[in-house]
């Protein structure tokens, strides 16, 4: 792969570490007061669009507002990622809940209640 090639990959880096400085203080929204871990940034074609995703605490309607949070803040750190990064267009910012960690907690225990063949 060339060294443009590898282009994506930074400023997706760049996208997670810029929005995760942005969450750690600079958003003020009250909705977003609870422990947020943005995980991964993947870039779509062309960069246009990037999908955020982020990993919530609390209960699923401490998330659901976290999220419309997020929704809400889109266009400030959109134009903040443009202003920081130095990019020629602002990508549209899809914030998406990451639950990745739940899913493999409930193949984990789909695994434990699997009782092995007994031998004969």
């Amino acid at each position: 792969m060339t060294v443009a090639g590898f282009r994506p990959a930074r400023i997706a880096e760049e996208i997670r570490n810029e929005i995760g400085l942005m969450l750690a203080g600079e958003l003020k929204d009250p909705r977003l007061a609870l422990p947020l871990i943005v995980s991964e940034v993947r870039l779509g074609a062309g960069m246009r669009k990037v999908r955020v995703y982020v990993q919530f605490e609390g209960t699923p309607a401490e998330r659901a507002e976290a999220l419309k949070g997020l929704k809400a803040a889109a266009g400030y750190v959109r134009h903040e990622l443009v202003e920081r990064l130095n990019l020629r267009r602002a990508p549209e910012i899809l914030f998406v809940p990451d639950e990745s960690k739940e899913y493999g907690q409930h193949i984990d225990e789909l695994l434990r209640k699997v009782t092995p063949p007994k031998e004969t």
